[in-house]
């Protein structure tokens, strides 16, 4: 089986897990620049640079990676967030960014199949692609609106070099989140899809958007429907939402993609809003149980976590909704469905 279709077989069975944040979970290891720089003699202070961490200290993730399965996630995502060109560069690392990606999904992909091998219950690796610091749709200068930073082909291919490492270690899915630019994500979006081209396979991509104010739109404008009009020709294997609020504010949006779209749901909230000191209150049972509101409700196929959740965070969603079944993905009509900042649905 490819590993779309194992998903898909697993995901009609029963709801699945994706794990939980990565930087709040390596923030707690208190490690010095020390631990993140190594010795690999950058130039740069490399605190804060988690996903270097593969390089200089890959117990850190491992030991992650191993708490969520232990917790019953189904899924790793690798601690790949910022491992491309854009945002190394704030680190001095560009010349990194392979052999950052290519280690991350080696280490997720060998745990992933260690727990596999425990149990034989399938476990995957999404290879993790986050938006990078810059914008396609929006000018970083008030007084130039049509000023970009970055174009569209260079972003592609930013993604496709770390798309191509991923891949070369292991990942079974390319996971584009944490949206918050539905621009940047189309050009992950065809760098994925002339990957798998150069693969002669199917590369099978995950979406994932954020949102940035309660009425449900991202930071460029488009509301969950314009998002799966914009990027349903990649055929995703999953869309969902992550990051943005707590599981509580994203009730509607996920009431929404669970009747609009014909593939998987999947849905990682933060644990809570931040309180004024930006660490994460909402408890693991209070998490679990706003969650397994949706899973009652028939709407998610997969659940996770996003900032401030943890191992326990996880666990708690596993055993809320392990007697409940998944969502049946809907047949929708066929309608020609364009996307602007809404959508624009072009009926018979």
């Amino acid at each position: 089986m490819t590993p779309r279709e194992k998903l898909l077989a697993e995901a009609a069975k029963r709801i699945l897990i994706t794990d939980g944040a990565f930087g709040t979970e390596i923030q707690n290891w208190k490690l010095d620049e020390a631990a993140y720089a190594g010795n690999l003699g950058l130039s740069y202070d490399q605190k804060g640079n988690n996903d270097i961490l593969a390089l200089t200290r890959p117990d850190v993730p491992a030991s992650i990676h191993r708490a969520y399965f232990e917790a019953g996630a189904d899924i790793a995502e690798t601690n790949t967030f910022s491992a491309n060109r854009i945002s190394q560069a704030d680190y001095g690392a560009e010349h990194l960014v392979r052999e950052i990606n290519i280690e991350s999904a080696r280490l997720a992909r060998s745990i992933a199949d260690e727990f596999e091998a425990k149990d034989g219950r399938p476990r995957f690796v999404a290879g993790a692609l986050g938006p990078t610091n810059k914008t396609l749709s929006l000018s970083p200068d008030v007084n130039d609106p049509g000023y970009r930073e970055i174009d569209f082909d260079t972003l592609k291919d930013v993604y496709r070099e770390q798309i191509d490492a991923l891949v070369e270690g292991g990942v079974d899915f390319i996971l584009i989140e944490t949206v918050f630019d539905t621009l940047n994500a189309k050009a992950g979006v065809m760098a994925a899809i002339e990957a798998g081209e150069a693969l002669g396979r199917d590369l099978p991509i995950m979406m994932s958007m954020t949102l940035t104010d309660l009425s449900g739109r991202n930071l460029s404008g488009h509301t969950v429907e314009a998002f799966w009009a914009a990027i349903r020709h990649a055929k995703p294997v999953t869309i969902g939402l992550n990051c943005s609020f707590g599981a509580e504010q994203l009730r509607p949006h996920v009431a929404t993609l669970s009747k609009l779209c014909d593939t998987l749901i999947m849905v990682y909230p933060n644990a809570g809003l931040p309180n004024e000191l930006g660490a994460y209150d909402e408890a693991p049972h209070t998490t679990a149980g706003l969650v397994k509101d949706w899973a009652d409700q028939g709407q998610v196929n997969i659940l996770g976590g996003c900032c401030g959740s943890t191992p326990a965070h996880i666990k708690a969603i596993a055993d809320a909704v392990k007697d409940l079944p998944p969502r049946a993905i809907p047949t929708p009509p066929v309608r020609t469905q364009l996307a602007g900042l809404e959508p624009f649905v072009m009926a018979a």
